[in-house]
C-alpha cells in the first residue's frame, strides 16, 4: 500500500509516514465547552475528554478497515442476488438505428434485459438538469454511454452476453473540443433546457465590479497569458458500485459508495416513478471518492434499480477499473485566459479572464463547477476592477463533474502564475507580493462581499514564509544553482480561498440534519446525513457530540448513513461536513441535554454530576416512558449572489492556506522531485489535528499529481487511459522528503467550536505550488498541466532559447 491508493486508508498511511503533533487544548476557547461546566465527570472520562476538541483521536473505523472487516459494495450480498452489466456506445455521436439484445437474453445464466422503452418513469438521471438519460434513447453523445442492460446470475454470464449485442448506428458529426464547439458551425451536441441560446453553451456566469477599463488605465504594468489543463481522474481505491434490492409495496432499498444519499434518493425515484418515501438509500463503506462519487452513484443506482424493478431480485452493479476511468466522471479541462494589471509597487489594480471548461456530453454538476471557478478566479486577493467569464461546453467526450476544489483548481494555477510574472517585471518578492495584495478583514472579494474576522489569509504567508524560512531559502536555492549544470532548484508559492458550502448558487441544500437517542445505559447513537468516505468525518463527529455532551467518545455510536433516519442533509462536498452535520449535532446535544438536565432535577442529581451518573438518568428515562430521542437541526449563514452582476455574499465563510514548495529539476530527463513543502492553513479550529494534517497531506499528494503527471490524451471521444498502468498518479517515492503542515486557527464564530473547511482546499494550493516551483527552477513560463518529463524538457528548451 503507498500513496497511490487514494482511499480510505490514505491518511492513516501518510500519519504513520509523517506524524504530526495533538494541538494543545485550550482551557480558554470560547467555542469549547458550549456553556457548560465539566465539574463532577470522574478522573477516567476527565483524561479520555481533555482536550477532546483538537485532540488527535485515532480514527473510529481504522482498525475494521485494516483487518479487512469494513464491508464495501462489493462484499455484500444478498440473497438471490443477480450481477448487472451495462452494455455502451462505441461511438462519440450517432443514432442507433438498430438494437438486438436476442442473443444477450439467451445467452446461458441472463435473467432480463432492459432498454430506454422499458424504463418505467422518466428516463432521466437528476442532478441539476434533466437532460441527461439513464439509457440512451435513439441517440448516443459519448463513447462508453449507456444503452442496454442485463442481469445474469454470474459475473462471467455478463461479460459473456454483454458482447452478443447488435448495435447499429448511424454516425453523426461530433466535435471535442471546448473551443471548437463554440464555433457557429460546430455539431450540435445537445439540445435541452441546460443549453443557452448559443450553440453548445451549456452555462455562462460572469463578475462585473469596479470599472475595468479605468482598472487598466492605472496599472503601471499589464501581462496576459492562456492556461491549459486536462483531464483528472479521481483514482479512489474503490470503484463505483451499487445494490438495489426491491422490497415489498414496490420499494427499493439501494446500498452503495457514495457521497450524496439523497442525490441517489431522488435520482432513482424519478427514474422508477416513486415516490421518494418508497426509495431508502444506505451508505456503505466507501472506498474513497473526492467528488467522483458525488453524480455518479445517480447514475449506477439508478441502473441496478431498474433491472431490480424489473426481475425483482437484488441486483449488484460494481464497475471494473477500466469501465470506471472510461466512463465516469473527470476534473473539467480548461482554458483559462487572463490580463492581470498591477502598480509599480505590486498592488494589483483590475484582472480580466475568459475561462472554458470542458462539459462533455451532459451537465451533470458543470454548472456548480463552474460557479464556483467564477468566485474562486480572482483568488485572495484585493483587486478594485474585476471582469470575469465562464462558460461551460459540451462536447462529444464523457461528462464532467465534481473533483476535490470543485472547478478552483484550474483557475488557481492561472491566478497565482499571473502573481508571479508580475512579482518578476516589477523585482517584487513573490511572498511579498501575495503579502500586499492579501485580503484583510473587512475588505472586498472580487464578487464584493465584506469579509468577516475569521480570514485569516494573512498569517498562512507569514507562516508560511517562516517556516521554510523564505529568504535564506531563496538564497540556498540560488547557490545550488549557480554550482549545479544538470540540476536545477526552485521554490514556489501558492496562496488560495476557499468558500466553504454550497453558497449563493445552491444556498437550498446548505443544510443539515442529526438524530441523537440517550440509550438505555446512557451511551448514545447518532444518525446524519453526511457520510463518511475516507477523510475521518465520524471520528470528527463522535469528537464533537463527546464535547457536547461530555461523554467519552466510546459512549457515542454513529449509525450508518440511512436516509430514512434523517432529513435531506445535503450533499458531501464543498468541505461542508464537519461545518454542518457539526452543527446539527450541537443543536440535537442542546435539545437532549435540556430534557437530562431536567430528569436530573427529579433524581436530585447536581448538573455537575450529570456526565458521571448518566447511567441512572438514562435508566429514568427507559422507566418512565419519557421520550430519549431529539433531532438537530442546521442551516448555513445567509448568502446572496446576482447572477446578472457575479455580485454578493457568494459563501457564508472562506478558509485559507498557503503553499511553499520546493523542486529539483534534472535538465536533461525533465524529472521533477519535490524536496520540501510547507502547508499552512486556516480552516478555524481544527476538530482532529492528526486527521486534518492527514487530509492535507493526501491533497498533496493529489495536487502533486495534477501538475506533474496525471494525464489521460483523448482521441476524437476516447479516452487513453485504462488503468493505472497507463494513467501515473503519485507513489510514496513521488512524495515530498521533508513536509511541515499546520494550522493557524482563526475561529469562525458559527461554526462548531469555531471550524471551517478543510478538505478540498490542500489540493487546491498544493498543485500551483509545485508548478511555480518548476517554472522558478527553468526561469520559464508554465502555462499547461501536467509538467510531464516531455513538457518540462521542451520548457527548458524555451528557457535556453529566450536566455541566448
Amino acid at each position: 500500500m503507498n500513496a497511490a491508493s487514494r482511499n480510505s486508508l490514505g491518511v492513516d498511511i501518510y500519519i504513520a509516514s509523517w506524524g504530526g503533533e495533538p494541538l494543545a487544548y485550550s482551557e480558554g476557547d470560547p467555542y469549547t465547552h458550549h456553556g457548560r461546566s465539566s465539574v463532577g465527570v470522574n478522573q477516567e472520562q476527565k483524561r479520555e475528554r481533555q482536550g477532546i476538541i483538537g485532540a488527535s483521536s485515532l480514527r473510529l473505523e481504522a482498525t475494521d478497515k485494516v483487518r479487512g472487516e469494513a464491508k464495501f459494495v462489493d462484499d455484500l450480498s444478498f440473497p438471490g442476488m443477480l450481477y448487472a452489466k451495462v452494455i455502451r456506445s462505441t461511438v462519440p455521436h450517432a443514432r442507433i438505428t438498430n438494437l438486438d439484445l436476442s442473443c444477450v437474453g439467451k445467452h446461458t445464466g441472463v435473467v432480463c434485459t432492459l432498454t430506454a422503452d422499458e424504463v418505467p418513469g422518466e428516463n432521466i438521471v437528476h442532478v441539476i438538469y434533466d437532460d441527461q438519460p439513464a439509457l440512451a434513447d435513439g441517440i448516443v453523445r459519448y463513447i462508453g454511454e449507456p444503452i442496454a442492460l442485463l442481469a445474469a446470475e454470474d459475473r462471467r454470464s455478463t461479460e459473456r452476453a454483454a458482447r452478443l449485442a447488435t448495435i447499429d448506428y448511424e454516425q453523426l458529426p461530433a466535435v471535442f473540443d471546448p473551443l471548437s464547439a463554440l464555433s457557429p458551425d460546430a455539431p450540435t451536441v445537445a439540445v435541452s433546457e441546460a443549453v443557452e441560446e448559443k450553440p453548445n453553451v451549456f452555462n455562462t456566469m460572469r463578475i462585473r465590479k469596479g470599472d475595468i477599463e479605468r482598472g487598466f488605465a492605472e496599472a503601471d504594468i499589464v501581462i496576459e497569458e492562456t492556461y491549459h489543463t486536462g483531464y483528472q481522474e479521481h483514482a479512489y481505491l474503490e470503484t463505483q458500485g451499487a445494490i438495489a434490492v426491491p422490497e415489498e409495496n414496490g420499494s427499493m432499498v439501494i446500498y452503495g459508495t457514495m457521497q450524496c444519499p439523497f442525490y441517489v434518493q431522488a435520482a432513482v425515484a424519478k427514474v422508477l416513478d416513486l415516490s421518494l418515501s418508497k426509495i431508502r438509500v444506505v451508505q456503505t463503506t466507501t472506498g474513497g471518492a473526492f467528488g467522483g462519487k458525488e453524480d455518479i452513484p445517480s447514475v449506477i443506482s439508478s441502473l441496478a434499480a431498474l433491472l431490480a424493478r424489473k426481475s425483482r431480485r437484488p441486483v449488484k452493479l460494481v464497475l471494473t477499473r477500466e469501465e470506471d476511468i472510461l466512463t465516469s466522471s473527470k476534473r473539467h479541462p480548461s482554458v483559462v485566459h487572463y490580463k492581470s494589471g498591477a502598480r509599480s509597487d505590486g498592488t494589483l489594480t483590475a484582472i480580466e479572464v475568459d475561462f472554458v471548461y470542458n462539459a462533455g456530453a451532459y451537465q451533470t454538476l458543470s454548472s456548480a463547477v463552474l460557479w464556483r471557478g467564477l468566485v474562486h478566479s480572482a483568488g485572495p486577493y484585493r483587486i478594485p476592477h474585476v471582469k470575469i467569464d465562464g462558460r461551460s461546453v459540451a462536447t462529444n467526450t464523457v461528462p464532467c463533474g465534481a473533483f476535490r476544489g470543485f472547478g478552483s483548481p484550474q483557475v488557481i494555477f492561472a491566478h497565482e502564475s499571473q502573481l508571479d510574472r508580475l512579482a518578476n517585471r516589477l523585482g517584487i518578492d513573490r511572498l511579498e507580493i501575495r503579502r500586499v495584495n492579501a485580503l484583510r478583514t473587512g475588505e472586498r472579494t472580487a464578487t464584493n462581499q465584506q469579509l468577516g474576522k475569521s480570514t485569516g489569509v494573512i498569517e498562512t504567508i507569514k507562516e508560511a514564509g517562516k517556516r521554510i524560512r523564505w529568504k535564506d531559502r531563496l538564497k540556498s536555492v540560488n547557490t545550488f544553482n549557480k554550482r549545479s549544470v544538470y540540476r536545477r532548484r526552485g521554490l514556489g508559492v501558492s496562496t488560495v480561498m476557499y468558500g466553504v458550502g454550497l453558497g449563493g448558487k445552491a444556498p437550498f441544500l446548505d443544510k443539515a440534519g442529526a438524530y441523537m437517542k440517550l440509550e438505555a445505559d446512557g451511551s448514545l447513537t447518532i444518525a446524519v446525513g453526511n457520510v463518511e468516505m475516507g477523510q475521518g468525518f465520524t471520528t470528527v463527529v463522535t469528537q464533537i457530540a463527546s464535547e457536547a455532551m461530555q461523554i467519552p467518545m466510546k459512549r457515542i455510536h454513529i449509525a450508518p448513513v440511512d436516509s430514512s433516519r434523517v432529513p435531506d442533509s445535503g450533499p458531501t462536498a464543498a468541505s461542508r461536513g464537519t461545518t454542518m452535520s457539526g452543527l446539527a449535532v450541537i443543536d440535537a446535544a442542546e435539545k437532549l441535554w435540556k430534557r437530562i438536565a431536567k430528569v436530573a432535577g427529579i433524581l436530585n442529581i447536581a448538573e455537575e454530576e450529570i456526565s458521571v451518573r448518566l447511567d441512572e438518568i438514562a435508566q429514568a428515562f427507559w422507566m418512565r416512558n419519557l421520550d430519549p430521542a431529539v433531532e438537530g437541526w442546521a442551516t448555513a449563514a445567509p448568502v446572496s449572489w446576482d447572477p446578472e452582476t457575479g455580485l454578493g455574499d457568494a459563501y457564508f465563510v472562506y478558509s485559507y492556506a498557503t503553499h511553499i514548495a520546493e523542486v529539483e529539476v534534472d535538465v536533461t530527463t525533465g524529472e521533477v522531485s519535490v524536496e520540501d513543502f510547507v502547508a499552512i492553513h486556516d480552516s478555524g479550529k481544527i476538530i482532529n489535528h492528526q486527521l486534518a494534517t492527514g487530509q492535507v497531506e493526501g491533497g498533496i499528494a493529489q495536487g502533486l499529481g495534477f501538475a506533474l503527471m496525471e494525464e489521460i490524451k483523448q482521441e476524437k471521444g476516447e479516452l487513453s487511459a485504462k488503468g493505472f498502468t497507463t494513467y501515473r498518479i503519485p507513489t510514496v517515492r513521488d512524495m515530498p522528503s521533508h513536509a511541515h503542515v499546520d494550522f493557524v486557527e482563526v475561529l469562525y464564530s458559527k461554526g462548531p467550536y469555531g471550524a471551517k473547511g478543510l478538505g478540498e482546499v490542500p489540493l487546491m494550493a498544493a498543485h500551483a505550488a509545485v508548478s511555480r516551483a518548476v517554472a522558478h527552477a527553468i526561469n520559464t513560463a508554465i502555462t499547461a498541466y501536467p509538467l510531464s518529463p516531455e513538457q518540462v524538457k521542451r520548457n527548458v528548451a524555451l528557457s535556453q532559447v529566450l536566455a541566448g
